[in-house]
This record gives C-alpha cells, structure tokens and sequence, in this order.
C-alpha cells in the first residue's frame, strides 16, 4: 500500500514543481522555458524526493536550472505541503537529467534510416 501513496505523491510533486517553473523569478530557471520535470522518486515514507529536471538546451542548462530550483527548495516545499495537507514535506534533492536530449538524439537516428519518400504527384501515375 505505501508504495501506491509514494507513486501518487511522486505525480503530485511532479504537477506542483512544473506548475511552480513558471513563477520561480530566477534567472537559471527562466520562467520554466526549455526545463521538464522528467520525474520525481518518493521514498516510501515520504521523507526524501529526487526531482529529475532536464533541458532541451543540454544538461549544462539543466545543471543551472538545478542551481536555481535548490536556492528554491524552501519556497517549494512550503507549495508541496500547503497543496498535498501534509505536516511535513519531503526533502527535496534536485537532479540533472539529459533524458531529453537522449530521446532527441535518438529520434535523429531513426529519421536518419527512414527512407526519404520521393517526391510525386501523389502516388497515382495514371497507368492501369
């Protein structure tokens, strides 16, 4: 049973921090553009949450963007508590995470070996 109340803490964090980007008025964050919260872990008391953020600019921002969101913890926990009815929220460690940037390598790839369809007049030459 804890691990179905971790798993829904885990999405609630998630939704909260993604929704929270957009206000956080430091500048490693940038309003929350070009960052993703790729997923959060719960601990299956609750005590301690990794925060995975990535970046479609590469992991150099998202390693800023975690430099930001620490000097945030604070702010974030006091949301996650006030939102979540809990007495006491999760510590909170932010990670860098180039998941993005690997899913996008890989998408490159794979067009890379799908064969350009030549270019008609839409398929039907006219002939029987």
């Amino acid at each position: 049973m804890a691990s179905h109340k971790a798993g829904r803490m885990s999405e609630d964090i998630k939704r909260i921090i993604s929704g929270k980007m957009l206000e956080l008025k430091d500048p490693r964050i940038n309003g929350g553009q070009f960052l993703t919260v790729v997923r959060c872990d719960v601990a299956s008391d609750g005590s301690y949450c990794k925060v995975y953020i990535s970046s479609f600019r590469g992991i150099d921002e998202a390693k800023k963007a975690v430099k930001g969101f620490e000097s945030a913890t604070g702010y974030l926990k006091r949301e996650i508590s006030n939102v979540l009815g809990l007495k006491k929220s999760p510590e909170l460690k932010f990670i860098a995470d180039d998941s993005i940037e690997h899913s996008a390598e890989i998408t490159r790839r794979l067009r890379e070996l799908v064969p350009k369809e030549p270019e008609g007049d839409g398929g039907e030459d006219g002939e029987e």
